[in-house]
């Protein structure tokens, strides 16, 4: 059996990843930094679906805890065949608005812990002959709006060069760009969605099921639904001054109230 580790796995996107690699008979290394929480899904994964769920608490906003899943990603005794770097937040308010150290820890879990993951796992990986990484990034990725877009920016182009960099090593990573999902995510940050239509969100779970179909493939970016690759298309033909104000104005219509 094949082992996952999953980060920010009790909830949204990182809970169906869970789920999905739980039930396809993964054993699971599941990561964040509630204790009981990963302690309870561990359980139940593993009680439904057979599988070995291995709990691992850390703060990836912390170099301790980067570390101490870098160090489980490198362990050659009990590898880890994919991983899905899943774990981030959103800041309410605009640049200026939110304060330096909140920025910055932004920058330490998306970028920051990405690089860092990504590279023990990689490393282990490459010596096997084998692996996967998943890095979740956003369609905010593709327009200039803000510093969660500009860090999931960083991630899809970190991936993408990354990935031809280990082309024919037997590790295969790809950026994963979704749009609105229904999870935690917004209430965490405290970000109003009542006024986001209702076309623009997507399931988490059918969502990771394109997303592992697009790994399958060898694609080193996942826009997983008609919808938002029509959007993002459309985006590349609009001159990048007009497609900013049209961003800016469209981040205060849906975004944060």
């Amino acid at each position: 059996m094949t082992t996952a580790l999953i980060t920010g796995s009790t909830a949204g996107i990182g809970a169906a990843f869970a789920r999905r690699l739980a039930a396809d008979g993964h054993n699971l290394v599941l990561v964040a930094r509630d204790t009981k929480r990963l302690r309870e899904q561990a359980t139940e994964l593993h009680d439904r679906h057979g599988i070995e769920a291995e709990v691992l608490t850390a703060d990836l906003a912390e170099d301790k805890g980067i570390e101490a899943v870098a160090g489980r990603l490198g362990d050659r005794k009990n590898p880890v065949d994919l991983l899905i770097n899943n774990a981030g937040f959103g800041n309410k308010g605009r640049y200026l608005d939110v304060s330096m150290a909140d920025e910055l820890r932004m920058l330490k879990v998306h970028c920051e812990a990405v690089l860092r993951l990504t590279s023990a796992a990689a490393e282990a990986m490459r010596e096997r002959g084998r692996g996967g990484v998943v890095n979740v990034a956003s369609v905010a990725a593709f327009v200039p709006r803000g510093t969660y877009g500009a860090s999931k920016a960083w991630v899809v182009q970190f991936t993408q060069g990354a990935a031809r960099d280990l082309a024919g090593s037997g590790v295969r990573l790809m950026a994963l760009c979704p749009g609105f999902v229904r999870t935690e995510f917004h209430d965490r940050a405290g970000m109003g969605t009542d006024n986001i239509p209702g076309w623009m969100w997507l399931d988490a779970d059918k969502l990771v099921a394109a997303a592992l179909q697009d790994l399958a493939r060898g694609k080193t970016v996942s826009v997983p639904d008609p919808r938002y690759k029509a959007l993002m298309g459309a985006a590349k033909l609009v001159p990048r001054g007009m497609l900013g104000a049209v961003s800016s104005r469209t981040g205060r219509k849906y975004g944060p109230q």
